[in-house]
C-alpha cells in the first residue's frame, strides 16, 4: 500500500472521529441495552468498548513514546510493507465479522462494567487524534511502534495506527450489532 503521509493521517483522522461520535450515541443507550448478549457467550456493548480500552491502554502510550522519541522527519510518501498491511486490512470489519482469538487479558467477557468504559474510550480517542496531529511531524515509516503480541515485533507508525483504528472501527460495529439484538416481551433474547 503506498498513500500520501497526509492523505493516511486525514484519513486515520475522519475514521476517529467517527468512533467518537458511535461510542457519544452508545452513550445514550440504557444499561440495560449495552449489557445484552447477542448469543451467550459473545460481547455485549460495553465489553466492546472495554476490550478496546485494553488495547489502548497499551497502544497510546507506546506510540506517543515513538512519536516522542522520533527524530525521522515527516515524508510525503507511507509506505506499508506485507506484515503490517497485513495485519491492518485483518483488523478492518467485513460484511460477516470473522472471529478472532482475544489474548485473555484483553477478553473483558464477565467483568463488571458500567457506562464510565464509554467515557474511557471516549478519552482514548481523544488522545489518539493528538497523536495523529503529532505524527504529522514525523517519518510513519521509519519510526516503528512495537506491538502488542511481542516488543520484538514492531510495526511502522503508520500501521501501528492503522491497526489500532481499525481495530476499533471493528469492535464498535460489532457494539452496534449487539444491541440490535430483537427482543421478546420479557427482555431476554429471542
Amino acid at each position: 500500500m503506498k498513500i500520501s503521509s497526509l492523505e493516511l493521517l486525514g484519513d486515520l483522522t475522519s475514521r476517529t472521529r467517527q468512533h467518537i461520535a458511535i461510542a457519544e450515541e452508545l452513550n445514550k443507550r440504557s444499561y440495560t441495552d449495552l449489557i445484552q448478549r447477542p448469543t451467550p457467550g459473545s460481547w455485549n456493548a460495553l465489553e466492546c468498548l472495554e476490550h478496546l480500552n485494553l488495547y489502548g491502554e497499551f497502544y497510546l502510550p507506546e506510540i506517543e513514546k515513538q512519536i516522542r522519541k522520533s527524530d525521522y522527519p515527516p515524508q510525503a510518501l507511507f509506505k506499508s510493507r506485507f506484515l503490517g498491511n497485513y495485519f491492518a486490512e485483518s483488523m478492518l470489519p467485513k460484511e460477516k465479522l470473522n472471529r478472532m482469538k482475544t489474548f485473555a487479558d484483553k477478553d473483558p467477557i464477565g467483568a463488571d462494567l458500567d457506562s464510565e468504559v464509554i467515557s474511557e474510550f471516549i478519552k482514548q480517542q481523544h488522545q489518539m487524534l493528538e497523536l495523529l496531529r503529532a505524527a504529522e511531524k514525523v517519518d510513519l515509516v521509519k519510526t516503528k511502534v512495537p506491538t502488542s503480541i511481542s516488543k520484538f515485533i514492531r510495526l511502522k507508525l503508520g500501521d501501528a495506527f492503522r491497526v489500532v483504528i481499525y481495530h476499533n472501527q471493528r469492535h464498535l460495529q460489532q457494539a452496534q450489532l449487539a444491541l440490535k439484538v430483537p427482543q421478546t416481551e420479557a427482555g431476554s433474547t429471542v
